[in-house]
């Protein structure tokens, strides 16, 4: 699916407004409409954010999850939830994400509620804009999933949430989605210890019943929960084995990196296109114009216009709503400048 030089866009997520989050904390307060009305002026918010910044192709701001991919244990049988980490107070960190207990069969009776999400998109985002869709991949879900005598290791739990996820997918194109992101960011942070070839495979196989059917990326970073890493940044390590994924588009966090490792964009769109964080989310230092159109600059030495798309690092669900949306109009306008050049 060709598109237009230098797309803007964003990963998935956006800020949950205050009033939302305040909410979420009395949701036992509210009915039925009640919560269709929070989480369609939740979303109407994020989508007029996006619009104003001039975005191309935006997202719902992933408003009615809890970070990308923590809510969607709820909707797994087989799964006894645990809300309480390992550590509650210090410094904020990856290590206060519970794990939950597998209890039995892995399964989603009712699907994973994305097409629910796009579905909402689709019904408060203007006619002829271009709407994206993410999905969290099988291999990060079962990060959150203890191995039991059924599931031994996390393979297993993967291998289990792969027909899961593929279900979804397939749903959401079934829905109109037309732009879908599977969002592997545990591929990535693990990449350096696990049998790369395994992990290709595996995302290969939840993506085949959709691959041609839809412009499909995936999101490789490095963890961004409470603004902070998880692993040893670098991308080499993956390449060229992940040079083999399935995709459309292949995105990267750069922003945050200072831009090491920018020369691995070239080898990657030789076999696809490459998308690009140029936008730091754990910086509040607020990007502008001229910085935005400095990298694009250096990213169009090794990706050609038409295959490069430009985004934040990551997504927006951990940084201020003031800062997101500066950010974001920053990203654009650069993004405008350099292609009134080309």
């Amino acid at each position: 699916m060709p598109h237009e030089p230098i797309v803007t866009t964003v990963v998935g997520s956006y800020p949950i407004p205050g009033w939302l989050q305040l909410s979420g904390t009395q949701l036992a307060a509210f009915g039925p409409t009640d919560l269709t009305e929070l989480w369609d002026d939740a979303v109407t918010v994020a989508v007029a954010d996006q619009l104003h910044a001039g975005l191309d192709v935006i997202t719902d701001g992933e408003q009615t999850r809890t970070d990308f991919n923590l809510s969607f244990y709820a909707f797994l049988a087989g799964v006894e939830l645990n809300s309480s980490p390992s550590r509650r107070f210090g410094p904020p960190g990856h290590d206060q994400r519970p794990m939950h207990r597998i209890t039995g069969e892995l399964r989603a009776p009712s699907g994973l509620r994305v097409v629910d999400e796009f579905k909402r998109l689709q019904r408060l985002a203007p006619k002829g804009r271009r709407l994206k869709a993410s999905v969290p991949g099988p291999y990060t879900l079962a990060g959150r999933l203890k191995p039991n005598d059924r599931y031994r290791d996390r393979h297993a739990v993967t291998e289990a949430l792969i027909p899961i996820v593929r279900t979804e997918l397939t749903n959401l194109i079934a829905a109109g989605c037309e732009f879908v992101t599977v969002d592997e960011p545990s591929m990535s942070c693990y990449a350096d210890r696990e049998d790369r070839r395994w992990l290709v495979d595996a995302f290969n196989q939840t993506v085949e019943p959709v691959r041609g059917r839809c412009y499909l990326g995936t999101h490789l970073c490095f963890g961004n929960y409470k603004g902070r890493a998880a692993a040893r940044r670098r991308y080499g390590v993956m390449f060229p084995d992940f040079l083999d994924l399935h995709v459309n588009e292949l995105h990267v966090e750069m922003a945050n990196r200072e831009f090491a490792e920018l020369e691995l964009a070239a080898d990657i769109a030789k076999r696809m296109d490459v998308g690009v964080g140029i936008v730091d989310v754990k910086n509040y230092y607020v990007e502008t114009a001229d910085d935005i159109e400095q990298r694009i600059r250096a990213c169009l030495r090794y990706v050609p216009a038409d295959r490069l798309s430009v985004s934040p690092d990551c997504g927006l669900s951990q940084t201020a709503r003031w800062a997101s949306f500066a950010k974001l109009s920053a990203l654009v306008q650069g993004a405008v400048r350099v292609r009134a050049t080309l």
